[in-house]
Formats: structure tokens, sequence, C-alpha cells
């Protein structure tokens, strides 16, 4: 289904210097629905005159911070003379639970009018004709233009087409306790190299005895592996892994092999911490408490670690986090590569295929990805903004590591993902698994990865 023009308000004068659709003030009654697993009943349309559309949050941070912002969406549209209530259905539930449930629900024709997800999921749901198609909707819509490069072209589907809308950001990088690092006369600056990285890292398990860098590996981490650990050193190697184009993966290249002898040097220095990346929950050990410690000082992380796991109601707080914590670049793997960060989506609003009141899910998902109300949701989930002209607007002004991170997302690597990236995903992970136990150095593992991804890919996916 394609639509020609959405439910759009007309910008306001606060906010069309900044290219926003914007909103005036108004009154409108607020109703919201709250569920627990049963999850959503399906897509509502016009009643009385007022139009219903419901939205789902499967996070808790996420579906707070809706709650807030849908009474304002509300009384903006009713200043336009437009009556839209929309119902909030928090399901609280792990990414893998609500992959299973929004699946399900779409398939049965049970889904809400919009969903709240993950960028990743994007190209599965939008493969399976669940989603609405918003080239229209997007080109017609002036705050499209503010959104980075990098941004867009994560979003852009194999098939040319757009399928949601962008609210966040994620960049993703090397977090390092500052303070430790200092302590021990270990130098701070952006290593250019991986052999300059390494090299430090040597110093702070000699002096520690133990483990200093994470990056997710093996099969315990589950996708982890692949979207934090394996994608991003990869994808600053120059080698084609994903080719938009043609829609196929190239399952062996120097940047491939490469990066699996990245990982197999770093175990022989006895710098990865193996035993608990083989135990069950490896992020545990690692991020949550030897990383807080200072006892494991380098972490490969996103943008969310700033609240998610390490900020005040994260799940390891690090009390000043902000100033002994910081960010490095990914070095240079490859001769004639520069140091990067990895960015691209973070969660974005997609459009039930089958809702019966797509143009109003379409305006809530633009007034949420503009001015104020994205402001706020960036702060509480610890994303950079995916556009431009937010970074005057409280409460993401005041938020030093977040405009860093949009600073480096003007200039970062895509991360190359496209159809058939579970699959390499599990490949990933067997081949890191094997490095961690023993059982292959870096280029067998890479060996191992081309046989694997290429049997789980099949010929149509993989690029001769």
């Amino acid at each position: 289904m394609k639509r020609t023009r959405p439910f759009a308000a007309a910008p306001s004068a606060a906010f069309t210097r900044r290219g926003f659709l914007g909103f005036a003030g108004g009154v409108a009654a607020t109703t919201l629905l709250t569920a627990c697993s049963s999850g959503p009943s399906g897509s509502s349309a016009s009643s009385g005159g007022t139009t219903t559309i419901k939205i789902v949050e499967y996070q808790q941070a996420r579906a707070d911070i809706m709650k807030k912002l849908i009474p304002q969406f509300e009384k903006d549209m009713a200043a336009q003379g437009k009556k839209i209530k929309v119902d909030l259905i928090a399901d609280i539930l792990t990414d893998a639970q609500f992959k299973t449930k929004i699946t399900q629900q779409f398939h049965s024709g049970t889904a809400p009018d919009l969903i709240d997800t993950g960028a990743t999921n994007i190209a599965g749901y939008a493969g399976a004709g669940y989603l609405l198609e918003l080239d229209d909707a997007l080109h017609e819509w002036s705050g499209w233009k503010t959104f980075y490069p990098t941004v867009k072209k994560v979003m852009k589907q194999p098939d040319g087409h757009y399928y949601a809308i962008p609210h966040e950001a994620s960049v993703q990088s090397l977090f390092y306790r500052k303070d430790v690092l200092e302590s021990m006369g270990i130098s701070t600056s952006q290593p250019k190299t991986w052999d300059e990285l390494i090299g430090r890292l040597k110093k702070v398990t000699v002096k520690t005895g133990e483990p200093s860098i994470v990056i997710p590996a093996g099969t315990a981490w589950g996708g982890g592996t692949w979207s934090e650990g394996f994608l991003p050193i990869v994808a600053g190697t120059g080698s084609t892994f994903y080719d938009a184009k043609t829609g196929k993966w190239k399952v062996e290249s120097k940047g491939l092999t490469a990066t699996f002898e990245l990982y197999s040097e770093l175990v022989d220095n006895k710098l990865l911490p193996v035993q608990d990346l083989l135990n069950p929950n490896p992020w545990e050990p690692t991020k949550y408490v030897d990383f807080v410690k200072g006892t494991l000082p380098v972490s490969a992380q996103g943008t969310w670690g700033w609240r998610y796991d390490w900020g005040p109601d994260g799940a390891a707080p690090i009390k000043d986090v902000q100033e002994k914590v910081a960010t490095w670049d990914y070095p240079s793997l490859i001769d004639g590569t520069e140091p990067y960060s990895v960015g691209g989506g973070g969660y974005v609003y997609a459009v039930n295929a089958k809702s019966k009141s797509p143009d109003a899910a379409i305006a809530f998902a633009q007034w949420l990805a503009s001015g104020k109300p994205l402001a706020r949701q960036l702060v509480k989930t610890g994303a950079a903004a995916p556009r431009s002209g937010i970074s005057g607007i409280e409460p993401y002004k005041s938020e030093p590591t977040l405009l860093d991170a949009e600073a480096k997302l003007k200039t970062s690597v895509p991360a190359p993902v496209g159809d058939g990236a579970d699959q390499v995903s599990q490949a990933v992970q067997d081949a890191t698994e094997k490095i961690l136990t023993g059982d292959a150095n870096g280029k067998q593992a890479a060996k191992s990865f081309a046989a694997d991804a290429a049997s789980l890919l099949g010929n149509s996916l993989v690029a001769q």
C-alpha cells in the first residue's frame, strides 16, 4: 500500500526556522490504554469524528516518555481542528519476545497502527509485506531533508524504498575508562591503528593481570556478537561486505579475514575476557561489573550505553560517568583506512500496512521525530539525533555526550546490513566462538565463516 499524502500538520513559527513540522498548542482529552502480555487488538479508525490510532512500546523507558508525549500531540492536533486520539499499548518484553509477538500480530492482522522498533528489523517486516511504504510521505515532508545521509542510507531497504521514520541514531565506538588509563600513565589519545591500541591494552593487562577490552564474540552474546562486536570492525576495513545494489553478501574478503585475525590476536594476548564470553549473559561480568570497577577499561559500545548501561538509571551505574568515561573512534585495521565510528539507525517508527488510519499514524510519527518531542526522547533513551537542528533544543542541548555522538554521526561509516543478516550473524557467532575456544585461528575462522554463511544464505544471496 502506498500513500501519496501524509496527514501533515502545518508548521508553527517556533519550529519553522529549524525546518521541522511544528504544532500550536490546544486542548484535547487523552485516553491511554495500557496492556500487558495480551498485546494490541488491531488498528483503530474514525469514531464519532475522532480518529484513534494505537502505538506499541515494549521497553519501559520508551513507554514512559511516550505516555508523556501523547497528550501534547493530541492538543497540537486539536488546535488545528484535527481530532486524533492515541492509545498507548505498553507491552514490556525482551527484544526477542517482542519480535516474535509483533510478527504473529502482523500475520493475524491484529498489529497496532504504529510500532517502535529497531531499524534492523525493518527489512524483514517490509519484505513480508507488513509495513506501509513511506516514500511519498517522506519526500513531501520538509523534515526529511534534515536527516543525516548516514541515517537515510541505513533506512533505505533493499528494494530501494523507505518503510520507517527514524527517531534516533546509534553511534558505535570504543568506550574507555579515562580515569583508569590516566591513573596508569597510559595514553588516552585517539589510537590511529589497532596495533597502537593493542600496545596500550598489553600494558594494562601486564599491570592488572586481567583482560583489558571486551568486544562481543561467540554464541552466548547472541546477535550482539554480530551487531555490537564484529560488524562495527569490519565496516571500516574498506572491503565490501554487503552490496546493496545486488542484494548479495561477499563472504570472503581482506577485511573479513583481518577482522577474524584481530579477534584471534586479542585472544592470544589474553586481552579478551574469554571465559566470560563463553558463559551465559557475558555482558554482565564484563560491561556491568569489570568495566564499572575499572578492571576492564575498554568496551565496544553504542550511544545507548550512556543511559541503559552506565547512566544513573542504567543496569550498572557509574558515578560521574561523563567525567570518567570517554570514547575513541575505531582504529584503522587495514592500511589506507582511517579511524572511524559506525553510525546508523537506532529505533524507528513504522506504520502497519493494514492500518485503517495510516495518515494519522504517519502524522504522529513525524511529530515524534521533530523538535521538542524528539529532544525529550533522545535524552530518555541516550541516543544521538538522526537529523540536524535538534542540538539547540532542551533537554538534548545539555547532553554533551549525545552531542558528541551526533557530531561523529555526520562522518560515520554506515553499517552494512541487508536481507540475510540473521544468517550472517549466526555464522559470525559460530566462527568467533571457535576462536574463543581455541579451535581456530583468524584465517581458519574466516574460512569457516565463509562456508557457513554461504550455506545459510544460499546461492541467491552470496556474491560469486
